[in-house]
């Protein structure tokens, strides 16, 4: 196969033409992270070529000679499959599949096809298929009435015809609205198993980060659980739940989602929005970057920017610490630097330098983790009848127990309640905080 990047030219003396993502993101590094997709899909890239572009062909994307160079390309190596890095209409991929006489893939089916092979459970896999309705439904070829002429399928590279799922847009319309019930009930399970947390109480610690930037590793690390890690883009797709210990005896609930990517295709975020309801509804959330990685700044951009997606603002309430993860790979003296650009950082939103690998700066992210938490909580003390069933079940359900002792016919007992509830508890049991 063929990886082909199409990228805009900045027009000299307009930078405003080009937009942010492409200003930002250099070339190369754009067609790396393209052949890396390719490849987590175990396909063997044969040549992978930048094509710069002045301007959007509405026919083909690419000019009318690259798309002839293209073509001498693909006949002298026998290719069967070229992948586009960018967005393609779908009149833009039939015209590039007819010119080449191949299968065209853009960024969009390329990471489909990617979800599409690693969602394991049923969620994921309806998540998945959603995208991928979502994305061939324009993409049918209206002259027929079985997959054999319709854009992909579920797990489009195997053929035409495969899976034969859906005939036309009414049949994919009517499949699509199946699926959004089933994740409406999948939600629904979720509130539930939410509810269940919150009565706890735990509170929700959520990782988020660019693809491959270590979240499972360090969600191993800091669990000491056993999620797949593996130097791969999207090596985990469905979400996991595990508890974390915190140093001073404390429990909180940690969640690893699936990885964020440039020019994530909104088909994914509004499917995966039941995943990523763990992070909405997270009490603290760590952002890990790879901070070895030459585009690293474009990459945080890159996540902040689905954030803002999901409403999310990164630079509001205080609710992201910044994990700078793999600095195993520095030498002391760039270790030196990275901590001196971590202190000039702002103070709502601190960083901190780690590596999952090997264990180094877990013990001050797990200490500023509790810090961080215990800051929007009340630590109260206060002495319940031991008559009083209900009140002391609704403690149980509302706050953090920390102590309970009987004497005299009352509980003694010293509880953790967020702001929110602060109020309810002084009132009602004539609560006073706790003396350090």
């Amino acid at each position: 196969m063929v990886v082909i990047g199409p990228y805009l030219r900045m027009r000299r003396g307009n930078a405003e033409a080009q937009t942010e993502e492409h200003a930002l993101r250099d070339f190369e590094a754009r067609l790396d992270e393209a052949t890396g997709l390719a490849r987590a899909i175990d396909l063997s890239v044969a040549e992978a070529l930048i094509a710069p572009i002045s301007q959007i062909r509405p026919a083909t994307y690419l000019g009318k000679g690259k798309v002839e160079e293209i073509t001498g390309l693909i006949a002298g190596h026998d290719i069967e499959l070229v992948v586009m890095d960018c967005a393609l209409s779908p009149i833009q991929q039939r015209n590039l599949e007819k010119a080449w006489n191949t299968k065209v893939l853009d960024r969009t089916g390329l990471i489909l096809e990617i979800f599409g092979r690693r969602a394991k459970t049923k969620e994921g896999a309806l998540q998945v298929e959603l995208a991928h309705l979502n994305y061939q439904r324009s993409r049918l070829v209206r002259s027929w009435t079985h997959l054999e002429r319709q854009r992909g399928g579920f797990g489009f590279m195997g053929g035409p015809g495969e899976t034969q799922i859906e005939a036309d847009r009414r049949l994919i319309g009517e499949r699509i609205t199946r699926l959004q019930n089933e994740l409406k009930k999948v939600q629904a399970t979720r509130r539930l198993h939410r509810a269940g947390r919150q009565r706890v109480p735990y509170r929700v610690v959520a990782l988020v980060g660019y693809t491959n930037a270590g979240k499972s590793t360090l969600f191993n690390r800091l669990t000491r659980g056993q999620v797949q890690a593996a130097d791969m883009l999207f090596a985990t797709l469905d979400p996991t739940l595990r508890s974390l210990d915190l140093p001073h005896g404390g429990k909180a609930m940690l969640s690893d989602t699936v990885g964020f990517i440039s020019n994530l295709p909104t088909q994914l975020v509004a499917a995966f929005r039941a995943t990523l309801e763990e992070v909405l509804e997270a009490d603290l959330i760590l952002h890990v970057r790879d901070i070895s990685h030459e585009d690293a700044e474009a990459q945080e951009r890159d996540v902040d920017a689905v954030l803002r997606q999901l409403g999310i603002d990164p630079d509001v309430g205080g609710r992201i610490l910044e994990v700078w993860n793999k600095i195993d790979r520095f030498s002391p003296e760039e270790r030196e630097h990275l901590q001196n650009t971590a202190a000039r950082r702002p103070a709502e939103r601190p960083c901190f330098l780690v590596s999952a690998e090997t264990g180094e700066g877990i013990g001050a992210l797990l200490a500023a983790i509790e810090v961080r938490l215990a800051a929007a909580s009340t630590t109260l003390d206060l002495s319940v009848d031991a008559a009083d069933g209900a009140g002391i079940s609704w403690l149980h359900r509302n706050a953090e127990v920390l102590d309970k002792k009987l004497h005299d016919g009352r509980f003694d007992m010293t509880v953790r309640v967020d702001a929110s509830k602060r109020d309810i508890v002084v009132s009602r049991f004539d609560a006073v905080p706790r003396v350090a």
